[in-house]
């Protein structure tokens, strides 16, 4: 069995390491830059899994009053296919409602078709939608 709990300073290096096994590290994204800018905003948003006092899964959401964003949803690869992903889901999905977020939504790579299956069995549906950036920091 797992907790799901907030991210405490201690957890840094194994949130990197985990999303370093997960592959969800870009060099164009510093993951520490990512965690200090997330936990500035004191949200309650970002949330671990936690087995035997071992780190194992991580979700950070958001919400800028119109809607939720999903990021960085890594489960540890002896930990996937196991409930931990989904579980992280609905918690964030009930403290996002619980302040108003009306609707959520995340980006995925398109040829990432395992991790697009998960969500849609989850309930999430492609939207049509172009996704467009501008990088307003280079870190």
């Amino acid at each position: 069995m797992f907790i799901i709990r907030q991210y405490i300073d201690t957890d840094l290096e194994d949130i990197i390491t985990l999303w370093e096994a997960c592959d969800l590290t870009r060099p164009w994204n510093n993951p520490e830059i990512d965690i200090f800018r997330k936990i500035a905003q004191k949200d309650g948003l970002f949330l671990l899994a936690v087995k035997d006092e071992q780190l194992i899964a991580t979700v950070m959401g958001g919400y800028d009053g119109h809607c939720g964003w999903v990021n960085y949803l890594a489960v540890h690869p002896h930990y996937q296919r196991n409930g931990v992903a989904t579980a992280l889901l609905q918690q964030l999905e009930k403290r996002l409602i619980a302040i108003g977020c009306p609707k959520l939504q995340l980006l995925i790579h398109k040829e990432n078709i395992d991790v697009q299956s998960f969500y849609e069995q989850l309930g999430y549906e492609e939207l049509e939608v172009i996704c467009l950036g501008k990088r307003l920091i280079q870190d």
